[in-house]
């Protein structure tokens, strides 16, 4: 079913037309599924940006939904769109941790700041391996000038999964569900709770099983045709990164929420709050 005029996605005061829901999606390959078909619908205005930068317009009130690195949901008042996400359940080789020395002799990390959830989990990390914090950097994504900074350096979304080079390194999420046994969620949509009808999340889910069944042309569009990189994305999509949310990864959201708390890293511990899908 196409949204028209007549089917409001965006929820609107008694007597005054819907406008048109306002939509902050990230840029990275792993969110294309998400909303694929979703450029030219009617009744959405749809703009794509890093994950911490889409946070920071939700948190400004610039946009109705975001899709926002999970660790932001402890820092406003939202609901969750229901059964949607962006996950793993083991490796997802796109947030990981290069080292030029043993993880135990790691005493500086560069961090690209792209998203704070990755900061936050790498941080959970180190606590529970090495019962200590090294000294974290904020840089911007370029593995050469962290490593010359760092003994270690996060990358995220699409220049960790980018990137060619032989420095050993850690994939972030196989090692969180290493040491929990239960998938990490990295993103969701969310946003301010009643700001989205019910036939809007219906929309996005619909959207995320468009892009499901769509992952070999989304993959050849963000390889802008190369065919030898657009098969890689299209596996990395197939076999490294889950969608659902459901009740595994619930689980480990709520395990992660109680794990960065516990660090003192979001100011409480959040109860989940969906939209209403019907």
């Amino acid at each position: 079913m196409t949204a028209t005029a007549s089917v409001p996605l965006r929820s609107a005061s008694k007597g005054a037309p819907a406008a048109p829901l306002r939509l902050g999606a990230v840029s990275y390959l792993n969110a294309q599924p998400l909303i694929h078909g979703l450029e030219q619908e009617p009744g959405l205005r749809l703009q794509q940006d890093v994950p911490s930068r889409v946070a920071e317009r939700l948190h400004a009130g610039e946009l109705d939904l975001g899709m926002i690195p999970s660790i932001e949901y402890a820092f406003g008042e939202y609901a969750i769109v229901p059964g949607i996400a962006v996950g793993s359940r083991g490796p997802v080789r796109s947030v990981l941790l290069y080292h030029s020395r043993p993880l135990e002799d790691v005493r500086r990390v560069a961090l690209d700041t792209s998203s704070r959830t990755s900061v936050a989990l790498l941080k959970i990390l180190f606590s529970e391996r090495l019962g200590r914090d090294p000294e974290y950097v904020p840089m911007a994504p370029g593995l050469e000038d962290m490593l010359a900074t760092a003994d270690a350096a996060l990358l995220i979304g699409d220049p960790a999964l980018d990137q060619r080079t032989h420095v050993p390194r850690l994939d972030v999420g196989e090692e969180w569900t290493r040491l929990t046994g239960l998938p990490f969620v990295y993103a969701f949509w969310a946003g301010p709770r009643g700001v989205v009808t019910p036939r809007g999340v219906e929309r996005l889910q619909a959207a995320l099983l468009a892009g499901c069944d769509a992952l070999p042309k989304i993959a050849l569009r963000h390889a802008a045709g190369d065919a030898e990189r657009a098969a890689a994305y299209a596996d990395y999509l197939r076999t490294n990164v889950v969608y659902r949310l459901e009740g595994d990864e619930i689980a480990g959201l709520r395990e992660f929420y109680r794990r960065a708390h516990a660090l003192d890293l979001t100011p409480s511990l959040p109860e989940l709050s969906f939209h209403a899908d019907h």
